[in-house]
């Protein structure tokens, strides 16, 4: 199964945010199994850079990087991927546009994120993380 993961579900797991690391643990940890693929955009990876050196030094966020990086598949950001997001008009935010292409790019079978109104527009399936582990569980 292959499952997008947005930028705030790898910031989860970096960050360490109080109630929402755990469930991003269980997804990175089910990856390390091999039980599912996640694939992130190469800007997922520069926007979590961003945001985690606001309370980490740069050094330290690259080492994070650097390992969780051995569990994904980075969707390149190129030219097809911009100009699909450029021209796509059911998205109201450019970001979450190229999200979704680099989604729909690489055939994810769910995109896994916090801030699942973003991609209303997504033909995709969309979860948060407690409810796409909660699909396993049940077995749906």
């Amino acid at each position: 199964m292959r499952l997008f993961i947005d930028t705030n579900i790898l910031i989860d797991l970096l960050g360490h945010r109080a109630e929402h690391y755990q469930p991003a643990a269980e997804l990175f940890s089910l990856a390390d199994k091999g039980s599912v693929e996640l694939y992130v955009s190469a800007l997922t990876m520069a926007n979590a850079a961003y945001s985690l050196t606001k309370g980490a030094a740069q050094s330290e966020v690259k080492v994070w990087l650097q390992k969780v990086q051995l569990l994904l598949h980075v969707v390149a950001l190129d030219e097809k991927i911009l100009n699909w997001a450029l021209l796509d008009d059911k998205f109201q935010d450019f970001e979450d546009a190229l999200q979704y292409c680099s989604a729909k790019e690489i055939k994810a079978d769910a995109i896994i994120t916090r801030n699942g109104k973003d991609f209303g527009a997504s033909d995709i399936p969309i979860f948060n993380a407690n409810e796409f582990l909660a699909t396993l569980q049940s077995g749906k």
